[in-house]
Formats: C-alpha cells, structure tokens, sequence
C-alpha cells in the first residue's frame, strides 16, 4: 500500500481497499488504522474503504513534530489531493473526530459529503474559566507522567477503561486485548505524549458551526475515556442538523464491542439518500 508524503520528509501510511463511494476512516489515540478491521471486513464489500496511521502511529512516519490538529488536518488535506478523493464520508473516531472536525474547519467540505463522528473527543475537554464541567488538568498530567515512566503499563490500565473491562464484565478475550496493545505500543513515544497534549488543551467549539455536510455522531453512555454528556451532547447541539445515535452502556471502544451494530450505523448512514437544499 502507498506511503503518501503530506510534508517534507513526512509521509503517511495510507490502506486503500474496495471499491464504490470513498470512505475515509481516522483512527483514534493511540491506536492505528488496524483498530478497524471489524469495520472494514463488512464495509469493504461495498464501498472503497481509505485507512490512514495518523503521523507518528502505525506504520506512517514519526516526525518530531507536527501533532497539532492543524498539521494533522493539513495530513488529511493532503491525502485526498494524493488519491484526488471527492464526495467523500469522513469516519473518525475519538481523536480522529476531533481531526475531522478541523479539517472541515480548515479545508473546508468540497471534498466531503458526510460526517462520522465515533466516540469523538470533542469539542472541548480541559477544564477552563468558560468550561466549569471540563476535565482537570491534573489528570492529563497525570496520564503524561505515567507514560514517561511506564508506557506499557500505563497502556494496559488504559485499555481496561477504553474497553469497560471489570472483574464482572471482560468484553475483550485476553488474545484480542494483547492485539490491541501491540497496535498501541508501536506508536511513537513523542506523538504518544503530544497528541495527549493536543486532544487535552484543544477548543474546537467554534469548528462545529462550520460544519456543513450532513453528521452521524455515535457515543457510547458509558464511555469512562471520552465522557457522553460532556462531549456528545455539545457536538450534536452544535452541529446543524446533525443525528446523536447512543449506544446505550457502551464503552469508548464500542467500535469492537458494539461491532455488528455499528457497521449496520454506518451502512445505512453511507446509503442514505441526502435531499439537495436549492438556495
């Protein structure tokens, strides 16, 4: 599959399956875009299926820098000028939703006719004087300062809450949850901490109003890592016209757990006939 430069010396990891309507999928924090294999084995029958590792994840380069989401929305940019991509459904999922977003902000939706936001972390999650509900800072800092110390470690406890796993409630077998940590674990450890740094700090309430395509947003209620109520609520308040579907006690990796459920989402949403606005 192509390695796709974006910037000098930086080029992306890019998997293109399929064939039919072009469906772009961006891969959460700090996954790659392996995380969607029980998405594209259905999804790839009908429709042309785009992957990207973002910069510094999976098998795309590691640059020292570049993991604010303008960069990164610049990285999108530039992939479907490579592959000269249109009418395009943008799927992103947690950190990947928040790239979505300011790419629609910043590149605009010539390129875009859909939205997906899955589990996005977004629009805003650090505690600020206009943002009371936030999360804290300490617990960010205290996310970063586990990874200096013990990434791996820090990886495990993290997946259990990315993946609502209890004593009483393993929805993962322990061969799919090790996977999972090996996919995390060839992540760059700069882009690992900045891109904390980046999803933490970042305000994207101004980029919802320049959505204009229409937008399916998918929330687990139940998600520990990326809080329903602080983040899927806003983005759907925000969003014109956009669709709120909750999967109810879903977790933030509902992309695995709630697999059939969510393909049979995106299948109708991808297939579902838009009425043109004539102005």
């Amino acid at each position: 599959m192509p390695m796709i430069e974006t910037a000098p010396n930086v080029r992306l990891h890019v998997e293109d399956w399929g064939q039919g309507q072009p469906v772009v999928f961006l891969h959460g924090w700090p996954l790659s875009h392996e995380m969607f294999e029980y998405q594209i084995n259905q999804l790839g029958n009908e429709f042309r299926c785009i992957l990207i590792d973002r910069r510094g994840f999976g098998k795309s380069d590691q640059p020292w820098s570049g993991y604010d989401y303008d960069t990164l929305a610049d990285d999108i940019q530039a992939v479907l000028e490579a592959l000269d991509l249109n009418g395009v459904i943008l799927v992103g999922f947690s950190m990947g939703g928040a790239e979505a977003l300011r790419y629609l902000s910043r590149h605009g939706s010539n390129r875009i006719s859909k939205l997906v936001l899955l589990g996005a972390a977004a629009p805003r999650l650090l505690k600020a004087p206009d943002f009371e509900e936030g999360v804290d800072k300490p617990v960010f800092d205290e996310m970063i300062e586990n990874t200096i110390q013990d990434r791996a470690a820090f990886v495990e406890s993290f997946s259990k809450d990315f993946f609502g796993a209890t004593i009483l409630n393993t929805p993962l077998s322990s061969k799919l949850m090790d996977w999972f940590h090996s996919l995390i674990m060839k992540s760059s450890p700069r882009a690992f901490i900045n891109c904390i740094l980046t999803f933490s700090q970042a305000d994207l309430r101004a980029d919802l109003a320049k959505v204009d395509v229409p937008t399916l947003i998918i929330h687990g209620t139940a998600d520990k890592i990326v809080p329903y109520d602080l983040t899927a609520r806003a983005m759907h308040q925000g969003i014109a016209g956009s669709r709120l579907i909750s999967y109810e006690d879903a977790p933030h990796g509902f992309f695995y757990t709630e697999w059939p459920q969510l393909n049979r989402d995106l299948e109708a949403f991808i297939k579902e006939e838009v009425p043109v606005t004539v102005e």
